[in-house]
């Protein structure tokens, strides 16, 4: 039997989970009470169904799938409702926080009586022809979620308790984003300097793999920097604050503030690290 689900919310990851839930069967149940229509536009042609909560909350599987910086809060609003509830659902937490964060979510969606389920989503948005993302997932109810398996998701159950996911979500995006991060720096401050040619230039001689990474992440990140913000916060959580790489972290949470302003305003941060990408490009196909 196919288990209903419900996801949380139809944001660009959250819309292509459900699609692809939805190409095998399943049937998909999100709020888009107060959304745009943007995000309602995104969910119709996901094929997501609008619910209100008291549906919701009789799902069997719940997928969040929000900001950082609201994960806690939903789980509050969850609990809330499903205190009153008969049905317990499975909530599955997707969102990239740390350990001690997600420990504060399993105590609120326990307190209702509910089970939990500590995931990670590593990858981009699953697009149809591709496996990915891979999800997984921990800690003792994470059987309880083997059916989206079957339901085209790349379920990965790691044998730990909940926080191990979270643990191998921050070390992956510490790794990943912080690359980028170190290159929106420099590329920015070479560009300043008048050294961003020579730049790319000893990256393609050098570091050919360090330049094409950052040829698609930097344009990539400009639209998404004021949603890692609160991520490299929740990365330099899982350090402790007495941890010395904490404070990188922490700089790359200001830097992506700025890099977040910057798209919002004048957009001249966001023009030179374009500029460079586009010309790594160029310089290649050349």
């Amino acid at each position: 039997m196919i288990p209903s689900i419900a996801i949380l919310a139809p944001g660009a990851m959250g819309s292509a989970v459900a699609a692809r839930l939805a190409e095998h069967g399943a049937k998909v149940l999100t709020s888009i009470e107060g959304r745009s229509a943007a995000t309602k536009a995104r969910a119709t042609a996901a094929g997501m169904i609008a619910a209100d909560a008291a549906a919701i909350v009789n799902a069997d599987i719940i997928l969040s799938i929000v900001p950082p910086a609201e994960a806690v809060t939903l789980a509050g609003q969850l609990a809330t409702l499903i205190t009153k509830n008969a049905k317990k659902p499975v909530i599955v937490d997707c969102n990239a926080v740390n350990v001690e964060t997600i420990a504060k979510i399993e105590a609120i969606v326990l307190s209702a009586g509910a089970r939990f389920v500590d995931a990670a989503i590593i990858g981009l948005p699953p697009k149809p022809g591709t496996k990915g993302p891979a999800l997984y997932v921990s800690g003792d109810s994470a059987k309880n979620v083997a059916a989206l398996r079957d339901l085209g998701l790349d379920l990965r159950i790691i044998d730990g308790p909940v926080g191990a996911a979270s643990a191998l979500k921050m070390s992956y995006a510490g790794i990943s984003k912080g690359l980028t991060g170190v290159g929106t720096a420099m590329v920015l401050a070479a560009t300043d300097a008048g050294a961003a040619d020579a730049l790319r230039d000893e990256l393609a001689l050098s570091a050919p793999a360090v330049q094409a990474r950052l040829a698609n992440a930097l344009p990539d990140m400009i639209p998404k920097a004021y949603r890692w913000v609160a991520e490299m916060r929740e990365i330099a959580g899982f350090l402790g604050e007495d941890h010395p790489a904490a404070l990188i972290y922490e700089g790359f949470a200001r830097l992506f503030e700025h890099i977040a302003a910057d798209a919002q305003g004048a957009g001249t941060e966001g023009a030179k690290l374009v500029a460079f990408a586009e010309s790594c490009k160029v310089k290649k196909s050349a």
